[in-house]
């Protein structure tokens, strides 16, 4: 990890508690360019608002990204990740040839990179990003941001 990573992470965060605040499941991402410091999109989970089951941040990221670039390859890009990726957003991700994706919790449920799944494992899948998974300090602010949301409504 880098100084880069915290950085990104710490924006992608920042979106986490956004979506919070806005009553959606706090999950945050950021799209980096390959050119250091370009940060191509940002965005937090839309679900509720949107009424758009595919409205994961992950997604909006990787969608702004692609369109801002006119190009559905996003080569060379780093997926910053507040929660481990889903089995859609690792297929998005496989998709648009993401060089990297770093995340900050796991997610032993519903996961589908270190868990369940385990995408981009699959002799299936087109392309294998690196993934990297954020220390302890980073994983707890984004474990704690999850439990606190869920603990709210229960």
């Amino acid at each position: 990890m880098t100084q880069a990573d915290d950085r990104w992470m710490d924006v992608a965060l920042a979106e986490a508690e956004a979506a919070a605040a806005r009553g959606e499941v706090p999950v945050g991402a950021v799209l980096v360019g390959p050119n250091p410091g370009e940060m191509l999109a940002s965005a937090g989970n839309t679900i509720v608002e949107t009424k758009d089951p595919t409205a994961h941040a992950e997604m909006l990221v990787i969608r702004s990204a692609a369109k801002r670039l006119g190009n559905e390859r996003l080569v060379g890009a780093t997926l910053y990740v507040t929660l481990e990726p889903c089995a859609m957003c690792a297929g998005a991700i496989s998709f648009a040839r993401i060089k990297r994706v770093v995340y900050a919790a796991p997610d032993p449920k519903g996961g589908a990179v270190a868990h369940g799944p385990k995408f981009f494992e699959q002799p299936t899948c087109h392309h294998r990003p690196e993934v990297v998974r954020m220390g302890s300090d980073t994983e707890a602010k984004a474990a704690t941001l999850l439990r606190d949301f869920f603990r709210a409504r229960r």
